[in-house]
């Protein structure tokens, strides 16, 4: 964990575990069984803080992981949520976000006249607009310092 927070500058506050007989790896299907009874794919949960899984990546044995697309997922899940928005294809942090639909055909006539004012969507159902400055803080990398 020290090791992590050297190279990352991000502290690990949730316990790391052991899995020495292999038991957790195969409930979560880490076990790659076409190559190996023993040997673990490249596997990332993202977990949020409520212990429900959020994202789930499998990569093949003889594939790296991508650090950035990891650190990308967890900015969008953090300003999704924050935002009550979504994040569109290829998003990245500092981008606007996708403006819920309208609930009603009230809603959606203001939302048309917004875009057409505002030139921030393609229509009613996928609109933009940048995050409230809050939602952009929590999504920055506070931890800086490496060792």
């Amino acid at each position: 964990m020290y090791d992590i927070y050297c190279r990352t500058g991000i502290k690990i506050s949730f316990p790391i575990i052991e899995d020495r007989n292999g038991e957790i790896a195969r409930k979560y299907g880490m076990i790659a069984n076409d190559i190996s009874n023993t040997q673990t794919v490249r596997n990332v949960f993202v977990i949020d803080d409520k212990g429900i899984v959020r994202t789930i990546l499998i990569y093949p044995l003889n594939i790296g992981r991508f650090i950035p697309e990891i650190i990308r997922i967890v900015k969008a899940l953090q300003m999704a949520d924050c935002s009550k928005g979504s994040t569109a294809a290829n998003w990245m942090p500092g981008q606007p976000v996708i403006v819920p639909p309208p609930k009603t055909f009230i809603e959606l006539e203001e939302r048309n006249k917004e875009i057409q004012e505002n030139q921030n969507g393609i229509n009613w159902y996928l609109s933009f607009e940048n995050p409230p400055q809050k939602c952009i803080e929590k999504t920055k990398n506070e931890n800086k310092n490496k060792c």
